[in-house]
């Protein structure tokens, strides 16, 4: 089975799937991005908040370096926050959405990937094309769950953004993001995945109690 990419569909007869799951395929587990924890991160909000608030000091500083008064000290930066929330606000709400849209279904054979706004589009990974999962976690309860591919197998990043790891572009390496831990995504995968080879597969948490650790596939992620 390869790595496929249905690029739009119009029907669902199964939500988050392009048709129905051939005989003896049953979904094991599915589930959505928590919007406000994908939001932040995808979109890196955070980050831009930061990089605005900077630049506010900046006009602020120099405008009284330069001895300005009073209605150009508050117009310079008015100005800069303005666009600032304009920016987030229009980020907040792109990425939102795609949260909303985004639906990641795990099966006995593969995970597949529903994603996309304008073209909505569906991406099949087989368990014979994953190498290994990892799991980060992060404090507000939610994972991010990224999957290494075998050589041979390159998804597009583009087709996957934002449900890719960062910064990782040749192979793409498609992510889970921010599911609830309460939700088991984890564990599923990893007990999916060790049957699907019949050998341990490694699911490696890159952020928590061990930090790099190797745990056994299928046990629970502390």
């Amino acid at each position: 089975m390869r790595t496929a990419t249905i690029r739009e569909h119009e029907i669902e007869p199964v939500p988050g799937l392009p048709s129905r799951l051939p005989e003896g395929e049953g979904i094991l587990w599915q589930g959505s991005p928590r919007p406000l924890s994908f939001t932040m991160r995808a979109m890196r909000l955070k980050g831009l908040t930061i990089y605005f608030a900077l630049l506010v000091c900046w006009a602020l500083a120099d405008a009284i370096s330069n001895g300005a008064g009073l209605a150009e000290i508050i117009r310079s930066p008015a100005i800069i926050v303005m666009l600032g929330w304009g920016c987030l606000g229009v980020l907040f709400a792109i990425g939102r959405s795609m949260a909303k849209a985004a639906i990641y279904t795990v099966t006995n054979r593969r995970i597949v990937f529903r994603v996309g706004l304008a073209l909505p589009m569906t991406i099949n990974i087989p368990f014979s094309a994953v190498q290994s999962a990892a799991v980060r976690r992060h404090a507000d309860g939610t994972e991010d769950i990224v999957l290494t591919m075998l050589p041979g197998h390159k998804p597009s990043w583009i087709a996957l953004w934002p449900h890719a790891r960062p910064w990782r572009f040749t192979p793409a390496e498609p992510m889970l993001r921010a599911v609830p831990v309460t939700a088991g995504a984890a564990q599923v995968i990893a007990r999916a995945l060790a049957e699907s080879a019949q050998q341990g597969v490694r699911v490696v948490e890159e952020a928590g109690a061990v930090q790099g650790s190797p745990i056994p596939a299928g046990a629970a992620v502390a």
